[in-house]
């Protein structure tokens, strides 16, 4: 009888094995094809929990396949570990962040390591390490040099209680302070920018060369939000309804061929025109309307759920519409924003159904200005149609009729043709203490002054005071805020202001493929011998800002020549994971629902946790935590540890191959065939059923007597298949049986040959009635397959002595004999 299968002495002992002898250490100057495949920089918030599990399963596999593939994997580590959760820890506790994170950094490393996951240990990156925060400094000032970073005013959330600008996360449902309770505010204050919109264009046109998810690739192109319209000017009207020269609002519609139909317009309640166009009468109703407003967050203002009654309010002015001279009303609304193309719309009621809605409320006209389709009994007809009572533009349909109004527009000088972006510059200030500092001071006499780059990196300072009330320690430390101007010397005070965490996960791709790197960030040929990421793997919630910040980071720096000049997009191709739920919501430690691994590390072991992900559904599908199964993935590996190590009952002889032998021989060709494409296919789930299937199989064929040099192949190829997927128990029984490592073999490649079935079981039918089931040739023809249906015993009871009207042979499959 075989060792009893021990899958924690067998895990410990491999672990440590790859992690000392460099397995998946990989130079830059290896000869090998180069790949480079990563799972998203993970927050260190202790130990793993089972989200982290599956999606460091599946970059695990992709990393040991590779490499058995022959590539030289790149396949780093690191910690995205500056973030709010460990300031509210230090406030809570006392325990400064670092400590705190360093811990959380430590218990999630060894989570990991239990798992198997294997990485280049030398390459790990931390967003609070020096000399990260070092890089991370010196490229802000490269983007400040280049026009790229900027300060300007933006609104933020502001706490009166507790003093502090506060993250939209901390702001309740009521709009109060989760800390202090009292109703928070919205001010504008000086803040720093990024100026992604530059690349607006860029980052839409590039993401039709990404192997991305669809769904993926749709969020970012909603959130860049291009739309191509006219911008043009409504004069504000005199008392006589007639254009005043001094005074116009400039407007911006996707739509300017329903220009006939504007019956009134909407301006931001920030517009800076706003003064000027309320009239005395008005001015009371119009400062209460934009206080209130100026409270609400904009996804509020955006909401479809509020009543549109109490969302606008009349500023008392007109202007006048330039397609038919109508002095029509200016209300302010909040669903208008500044930030998107110039912050007032013209209102066609007719043809938009919030437009319809506020016209509604605020009896308002409504004209229609495309027919709707004979029998359309809605309310704004948004479709394409013939226009109607458009003068000039009647009859024509809506793409004509956009390009004749925007042809008149530029013509009569009235306004041009514009294309806008929903997408906004990059606000990157937050007032935080644990987040990388801003390096820059403020001059009274110099202004804003950059760091020079021999004092870098600014380093936040250990000995602060964490305040209940949640207030950067920063601005109280007078060690760190009191600096000297290093253009003229005199008095300065330092940025108290850190960088958004996402700035540190925009770029580490690219340190990690030159971390040792003490004059650069990277080297430009560094990055270009790994760049771009062959593989990305994350979760779906960071569609948007994490992948479009990392690649604004990736065009920016090529552009400055700090990354290769041809690099333009930093992840060649995307994998979304689904999220594990319990109960039916994400798992999470907010929610208190994380299932840790430990035990299921000290139980069946990491193999069999990583196989049950494996086998659970989809990679990308969402998963409802259930571990009923995972005793079952344990049991079918000490199967497999039995199998390889001879343990079965039956008898394993050496012979010339029988028919039998073939057969299996066969099969073994078609598992590595069916599970390598399944590999490239990321069909985990089907290829984990293959190999129960075959274990399965071969336990079969050694209880009818196998041989040995079948056997043995046929063992081997299903260890080299599942060495990616199991990693552990692969490897112990591949040492025991071959000596090596299964690591270091090639990948198995199946003989053409021996792909095709040998046998099939071919099905006979009388007048569509299946009849008899014959065992027959895979390459049978059709005359062999009619005569061996005839001269089946069952088929020729139904002929009663006679002979068929028809046969029709389907081979191999398929007779239906018609009588």
């Amino acid at each position: 009888m075989a060792e009893v299968y021990d899958p924690q002495a067998i895990e410990t002992k491999w672990q440590e094995r790859w992690r000392v002898d460099g397995t998946y250490e990989v130079d830059n100057d290896d000869p090998r094809p180069h790949a480079y495949v990563l799972c998203m920089y993970p927050y260190p918030s202790g130990a793993a929990h089972m989200g982290h599990v599956r999606n460091y399963t599946f970059g695990d596999l992709l990393v040991r396949y590779r490499t058995m593939n022959g590539q030289a994997v790149l396949s780093p580590i690191g910690f995205d570990s500056f973030g709010l959760p460990a300031e509210n820890a230090a406030i809570k506790t006392g325990t400064h962040p670092r400590a705190f994170t360093d811990a959380r950094i430590e218990e999630l490393t060894a989570s990991l390591q239990r798992l198997g996951a294997v990485y280049d240990w030398r390459r790990v990156v931390t967003s609070h390490d020096e000399s990260f925060i070092r890089w991370n400094q010196w490229i802000f000032l490269r983007f400040l040099e280049n026009d790229l970073a900027y300060r300007d005013e933006a609104p933020v959330n502001w706490c009166p209680g507790c003093q502090t600008v506060l993250a939209n996360e901390q702001v309740l449902g009521d709009g109060t302070c989760e800390r202090s309770g009292d109703l928070v505010e919205r001010r504008d204050l000086e803040q720093w920018f990024f100026r992604i919109t530059r690349y607006a264009q860029e980052l839409l046109d590039d993401l039709d060369g990404l192997d991305w998810p669809e769904r993926v690739l749709t969020m970012q192109r909603n959130w860049i939000g291009r739309s191509e319209g006219a911008e043009f000017d409504l004069p504000v009207a005199d008392a006589d309804g007639e254009p005043r020269d001094d005074l116009a609002l400039r407007v911006y519609t996707t739509r300017p061929d329903t220009g006939f139909g504007m019956t009134y317009a909407v301006v931001a309640p920030e517009h800076p025109l706003v003064p000027d166009l309320t009239t005395a009468e008005q001015r009371e109703a119009v400062e209460a309307f934009a206080a209130e407003t100026g409270q609400a967050s904009e996804m509020e203002r955006l909401s479809s759920d509020r009543t549109l009654d109490k969302r606008g309010v009349f500023t008392g002015s007109r202007v006048v519409n330039p397609f038919n001279g109508a002095a029509i009303p200016v209300y302010l609304a909040d669903y208008v924003l500044m930030g998107y193309g110039t912050g007032a719309i013209m209102a066609v009621p007719g043809q938009d159904q919030r437009d319809w809605d506020f016209a509604v409320a605020y009896d308002l006209p409504i004209v229609r200005t495309v027919e709707p389709p004979e029998g359309f009994d809605g309310e704004a007809f948004t479709g394409d149609g013939p226009a109607i009572n458009s003068a000039w533009l009647d009859g024509l349909e809506v793409t004509e009729a956009k390009a004749a109004t925007i042809d008149w527009l530029e013509a009569e000088g009235l306004g041009e043709r514009k294309v806008n972006f929903r997408l906004r510059d990059w606000l990157l200030s937050r007032q935080r203490f644990w987040g990388c500092p801003i390096p820059v001071v403020h001059c009274d006499g110099c202004g804003v002054v950059p760091v020079p780059e021999d004092q870098l990196p600014v380093l936040a300072p250990d000995d602060v005071e964490f305040r209940p009330t949640g207030e950067s320690p920063l601005r109280f430390h007078e060690g760190f805020l009191h600096a000297t101007c290093p253009n003229c010397g005199g008095e300065a005070r330092r940025e108290t202001d850190t960088m958004d965490t996402f700035v540190d996960s925009s770029w580490y791709f690219l340190r990690f493929t030159d971390p040792d790197n003490h004059e650069l960030p990277f080297s430009a040929e560094a990055a270009a011998s790994w760049m771009p990421v062959d593989q990305y793997i994350g979760g779906v919630e960071h569609a948007i800002l994490h992948l479009m910040y990392a690649r604004f980071y990736t065009k920016a720096l090529a552009d400055l020549g700090v990354a290769p000049e041809g690099l333009r997009e930093p992840f060649a191709r995307l994998f979304t994971q689904g999220m594990i739920r319990m109960d039916g919501e994400k798992m999470s430690k907010s929610r208190g629902n994380l299932v840790a691994p430990t035990d299921y590390f000290d139980g069946v072991g990491a193999d069999a946790l990583r196989l049950f992900h494996l086998f659970a559904g989809p990679p990308s599908d969402d998963v409802d935590w259930d571990d009923a199964g995972i005793e079952g993935s344990s049991r079918f590996l000490a199967r497999l540890w039995r199998l390889a190590l001879g343990d079965v009952d039956g008898e394993v002889v050496e012979r010339p191959p029988t028919d039998a032998d073939d057969e299996i021989d066969r099969t073994t060709n078609r598992l590595i065939d069916r599970v390598t494409g399944e590999y490239e296919r990321w069909s985990y789930n089907t290829a984990v059923a293959a190999f129960m299937e075959f274990t399965n199989e071969l336990h079969r064929y050694v209880q009818a007597g196998a041989r040995r040099e079948t056997l043995d192949a046929a063992v081997d190829a299903q260890l080299l298949l599942m060495a990616p997927m199991c990693p552990h128990i692969t490897a112990e029984l591949w040492e025991r049986r071959r000596g090596g490592h299964v690591h270091e073999e090639p990948w198995p490649t199946a003989d053409p040959a021996k792909l095709t079935v040998a046998t099939v079981t071919m099905v006979v039918q009388v007048n569509g009635k299946v009849r008899d089931r014959i065992d027959v040739d895979a390459g049978i023809d059709e005359a062999e397959a009619e005569r061996l249906a005839l001269a089946s015993e069952k088929v020729r009871a139904h002929l009663a002595g006679g002979e068929p009207r028809k046969v029709i042979a389907r081979p191999p499959k398929l007779v239906n004999v018609v009588v």
